[in-house]
């Protein structure tokens, strides 16, 4: 899932990736929600949310969604100087130690949320959550030549209303429109289902859910990143 780039890529190899990191990034945006009151991984809303309270002349807030922005570009940005670093030198792991790196900060961010208390712990989780998502998005971007974007659903639910206007006039590409409605459609259904979970087990049992989804990312990454230097 995180050896083969592009073309090399079969549908079943973008479904399974997909549908993995979408239920993480599902739930680690409904937990971030949760602790901190604000989504981690939706830029629109962030963006949309900034022009609001500077045009109020809310600065403190208007300056959080901007830290929240900032977050996420930096975090997609190391992301891609990972993976461009990695691909000079020949490394065919390095998508898999993105998204190892990706585990290791949700490691850290766990440990922070059960040690701190909230009134500490929040703006630091909820920033650090953006840039992981920065990071995971980016990855799968790369990998998959922008077909798979596993932490946001605006790009997936249009490419799901054109799929099916493709299917409804008969076109000639309705055989691709099919395929990438599979994966678009299991994309949204795994962010959605991790969004549910994430809500009830950050609510059971609080940062520990961070370290679960460190746990699944970990789990995802070291056996392909094996792979990788087997092959």
């Amino acid at each position: 899932m995180l050896i083969r780039e592009g073309d090399q890529r079969t549908i079943d190899i973008d479904v399974r990736l997909a549908a993995l990191l979408a239920a993480v990034a599902g739930a680690l945006n409904a937990a971030g929600f949760q602790a901190t009151g604000f989504f981690s991984a939706n830029m629109t809303g962030n963006v949309s949310a900034l022009s609001d309270h500077l045009g109020l002349a809310q600065f403190g807030l208007a300056g959080l969604f901007l830290s929240l922005v900032i977050a996420f570009i930096a975090g997609a940005f190391v992301s891609g100087l990972l993976i461009e670093a990695g691909r000079n030198r020949g490394v065919r792991a390095i998508y898999a130690y993105s998204i190892t790196l990706e585990a290791g900060m949700l490691l850290a961010l766990g440990v922070v949320d059960l040690c701190l208390p909230n009134t500490q712990s929040g703006s630091v989780l909820v920033l650090g959550l953006s840039f992981v998502m920065g990071l995971q998005n980016a990855a799968t971007t790369r990998i998959s030549n922008a077909r798979i974007r596993t932490t946001h659903v605006s790009g997936m639910a249009t490419d799901i209303g054109l799929g099916l206007a493709l299917l409804a006039s008969n076109s000639a590409q309705r055989a691709d429109a099919k395929t990438r409605l599979r994966l678009h459609l299991s994309t949204i259904l795994s962010f959605f289902i991790g969004g549910v979970g994430g809500v009830i087990v950050y609510l059971a049992i609080g940062g520990w859910l961070l370290l679960i989804c460190a746990g699944l990312l970990f789990a995802i990454a070291l056996p392909e990143a094996k792979r990788a230097r087997r092959t």
